[in-house]
């Protein structure tokens, strides 16, 4: 019964990397789309969310069979309730990426050889490495790389904070382009979620290892 159970947890590792992996591509694809001016990436990054939202119904499945069918001990059920929790952040993710390239049909044409369009690409990079190291981190049970995902999040939050400026700089100086650079506003907003959730996914790891979350309101959960 334990090999059985030890072989579907297995499957649910290789789901969830399969899950993280359609992120990454989703996130890589809307980027693209943006920066080379490639609109045919558009209907492949939103089969993507598609195939992210398939792959979360799957994984959600398999955890209720494990749930019910077998007789998880705790460890087993803190890394199943953790699955459940980090799916529901990558499927967010998905969206996130979607709404990226929803945008990038108003930016096509437009030029972007600004420095804010730089700092979204270091953007971009740092928060798909994100959500790479945090699901990582729940297959390897690397306690050390998933805490370092947290503290990365802090890395993703400056820049966006120097996007944020120098976009706000720039509609001053020129407001004919108010409607371009609040997009890249948006895009920057909508890469900074994506790094919040893949610190979420890194802080249920650390869960399905300690047993403890963190604290919300001052109470340990």
């Amino acid at each position: 019964m334990r090999s059985r159970f030890d072989e579907q947890l297995e499957q649910l590792h290789v789901e969830l990397i399969t899950m993280g992996a359609l992120c990454e591509e989703a996130i890589t694809a809307s980027l693209q789309s943006l920066f080379e001016r490639d609109m045919t990436l558009v209907p492949m990054v939103l089969e993507k969310d598609a195939e992210i939202d398939r792959k979360e119904r799957e994984i959600e499945t398999l955890c209720m069979r494990l749930l019910l069918q077998q007789q998880p001990v705790a460890r087993d059920l803190r890394n199943i309730s953790s699955a459940l929790k980090m799916i529901s952040d990558m499927e967010r993710i998905g969206d996130q990426a979607a709404d990226i390239v929803e945008l990038t049909k108003h930016l096509h044409n437009k030029n972007l050889e600004i420095n804010s369009s730089i700092h979204i690409r270091s953007m971009a990079m740092e928060a798909s490495k994100m959500v790479t190291q945090s699901v990582d981190s729940f297959v390897k049970k690397d306690l050390e790389l998933a805490r370092s995902v947290i503290q990365y999040d802090d890395v993703v939050d400056n820049l966006f904070h120097t996007i944020r400026s120098e976009l706000i700089t720039l509609i001053g100086q020129d407001g004919s382009q108010g409607e371009m650079y609040v997009d890249l506003l948006m895009i920057a907003k909508y890469l900074e979620r994506i790094a919040d959730h893949a610190t979420n996914i890194a802080e249920w790891v650390e869960y399905s290892i300690t047993g403890v979350h963190g604290k919300i309101d001052g109470e340990t959960i």
